[in-house]
């Protein structure tokens, strides 16, 4: 779990393995850096470390950024959010979601909510599923960004929202070099075929169908990245992707994406 440079002032820290996996990126900008999304809850500690081993130990981020509010992304944000003082950063479509508001959960469950969470905590009573819910809440952690003005603390990238996975999903582009961090909006490991949920088999994929709230702005959402052409692509799952795509690879993969 040692960091490593995809792209100038970018690093990438793979956490976990199978279907733990997740993974989270360093940039530099200026003479401060930022974290974009923050695994799940036992990766804290390798995340602090990783961050002083790049920065220094006295060296917080200027901002935390989440492209989205899964486990996965957002576990060990109530820990690095005390350790180093900040909030982070959501797409103010995403900020229900984070909080916890019921009414936004019921709204935008994915297939695996709706057949197995949400009914598995009915089942709990409604105290219990509160509490659940209270446990789970971003609140007083998270505050939504305006998605014009571009990400906080980095300079020279642009926010793109690509809602499907999640309402509030939102894409990091780098203008100079169209680098991509593109969380689960376009990933590098195919999430929706066995081989690569059991063996990681790496190739272009859009977000897991089974937890995204509509697979038609996912699909949509991925389409809109992989025309931006990126030369890098680093999503929250899977190796990034640091040649340059070719455009035959993209059309392949938005040709598979469609059928």
């Amino acid at each position: 779990m040692t960091p490593r440079e995809i792209a100038p002032g970018v690093w990438w820290l793979p956490l976990g393995k199978g279907l733990r996996a997740s993974n989270v990126y360093f940039v530099r900008s200026d003479s401060t850096w930022s974290l974009v999304d923050a695994g799940w809850a036992k990766d804290a500690p390798a995340i602090r470390r990783a961050a002083e081993s790049l920065f220094g130990k006295d060296a917080p981020p200027a901002s935390i950024l989440l492209t989205h509010d899964h486990p996965d992304h957002t576990g060990a944000l109530r820990e690095l959010a005390q350790l180093w003082g900040r909030t982070a950063w959501v797409h103010p479509r995403e900020l229900p979601l984070a909080l916890g508001d019921v009414q936004a959960i019921h709204r935008y469950a994915g297939p695996l909510d709706r057949w197995v969470i949400l009914p598995s905590m009915r089942l709990m009573g409604s105290r219990r599923m509160e509490a659940t819910l209270a446990r789970t809440s971003l609140r007083g952690l998270v505050r939504a960004f305006d998605p014009a003005a571009g990400p906080p603390g980095l300079a020279g990238w642009d926010a793109l929202p690509t809602p499907g996975h999640t309402p509030g999903h939102v894409a990091f582009i780098r203008r100079r070099d169209r680098v991509a961090i593109t969380g689960d909006a376009l990933v590098t490991v195919d999430v929706n075929a066995l081989r690569g949920i059991l063996f990681g088999e790496q190739r272009l994929s859009g977000p897991p169908w089974y937890t995204s709230w509509s697979w038609e702005r996912a699909k949509a959402s991925t389409i809109a990245v992989a025309e931006l052409e990126p030369r890098v692509i680093a999503g929250g799952h899977g190796v990034p992707w640091t040649e340059q795509p070719t455009r035959e690879a993209l059309r392949e993969f938005l040709k598979r994406l469609d059928a």
